[in-house]
């Protein structure tokens, strides 16, 4: 497993609906180490701390063996007319893993860096944000048929992280895998 790319963002307007609002969710890969504090990654901010930042959402990774299901959205729903290649944060994700999906991480599982180490806390929640960034309406629907959600982290052990560097899975208590999660909360969202 792998930390493939490591992407921070300032909030800046999003153009939703006609109409402006502040968002961070677009990133951009960053070269070296960055400090990871119990908020998150130095240099990256949030602009609606309910759904994403604070102390268990310090941190959002994303498998990045989903961009090929995204780009075909994409171009299905006119977002995209060319098999353009999807950057990395641009789903809004500060690390671009690979090696592990939804339903390999467990909440309470943690992620054990070479300079830190974070613990997976609950899955992503897609909201209009992200519709606008994907640009296509029912981008979030997408994401709730999927499962593609990615994971939230909570900063367990405070440090630095790098694009490049490998990573460790330590299992926590095995209760509820993100997959199952995610799941649950999409079913109790569809009642």
């Amino acid at each position: 497993m792998q930390l493939l790319s490591l992407n921070t963002g300032l909030a800046r307007p999003l153009r939703m609906q006609g109409r402006s609002i502040l968002s961070a969710i677009g990133k951009t890969p960053v070269n070296g180490p960055v400090a990871v504090g119990a908020l998150g990654l130095a240099g990256d901010e949030q602009a609606d701390p309910s759904v994403h930042g604070g102390l268990s959402k310090a941190v959002y990774a994303y498998p990045q063996e989903h961009l090929p299901y995204w780009q075909a959205q994409r171009r299905e729903h006119g977002a995209s007319l060319f098999d353009e290649i999807l950057p990395p944060g641009f789903l809004g994700e500060n690390l671009s893993l690979q090696g592990l999906l939804e339903a390999d991480v467990w909440v309470g599982d943690l992620l054990q860096f070479p300079g830190c180490v974070l613990r997976v806390t609950e899955p992503r929640q897609p909201c209009s944000k992200f519709n606008a960034v994907m640009g296509f309406a029912h981008a979030s629907k997408a994401m709730a048929h999927s499962g593609y959600c990615g994971f939230y982290l909570a900063v367990h052990t405070p440090g630095t992280l790098e694009a490049g560097q490998p990573f460790i899975v330590r299992p926590g208590p095995r209760h509820l895998s993100i997959a199952q999660a995610f799941a649950g909360k999409r079913g109790k969202h569809l009642r």
